[in-house]
């Protein structure tokens, strides 16, 4: 009964990482990226639509993102998309592609990326944190339910703790990696 509380623990922990991994791929870091754009909603036909869906993305140089839709229709909403956006980059459309340069970042928006990263990473802790109280909440009915021995539920938290430790430094170095990348100039 522990294995399997513990098997769904470190399955949803790992989705929490690997919702934050996805959440730092799109932030901007001086270098293109296709994870930059590839989650833009775009208005397709009346409904919305991710960017990936309607055209490819391509980097053919390290400050450029080279947008090619699979329907030139969608050119027009797909640039609304991008100027709409918060990432604040200037759609180049020629009538079959969309370029979008990436301008060097700042120092000032560079601290300002960094506290973003610092904020989405202790949202990861909490996350992983919940979890974990979550676990413990249902080992310890379990006890009461006397489906687990009081050793057993202490075996169990041990090994909770061990795994939201090694989940919580997993995150920590996601944030390092992140972070050192931001301010790379």
């Amino acid at each position: 009964m522990i294995k399997e509380t513990m098997l769904e623990a470190e399955k949803r922990m790992k989705s929490t990482i690997q919702s934050l991994e996805e959440d730092m791929a799109g932030i901007r870091t001086g270098r293109a990226s296709p994870a930059l754009i590839e989650k833009l909603q775009v208005d397709y036909y009346g409904s919305s639509v991710p960017l990936i869906q309607l055209a490819t993305i391509s980097v053919p140089e390290a400050r450029m993102l080279l947008v090619r839709p699979f329907d030139l229709n969608s050119l027009k909403e797909i640039e609304r998309a991008i100027l709409t956006s918060e990432l604040g980059l200037t759609p180049m459309n020629d009538g079959k592609v969309i370029r979008l340069n990436l301008p060097p970042l700042n120092e000032e928006r560079r601290i300002e990326l960094t506290k973003f990263v610092h904020n989405r990473l202790e949202e990861a802790r909490v996350s992983i944190r919940n979890i974990r109280r979550d676990i413990i909440k249902e080992l310890r009915e379990y006890e009461e339910a006397k489906l687990l021995s009081s050793d057993d539920l202490h075996v169990g938290e041990e090994e909770l703790q061990k795994l939201t430790d090694r989940m919580i430094a997993e995150v920590d170095a996601a944030g390092e990696k992140k972070e050192k990348e931001i301010m790379e100039v």
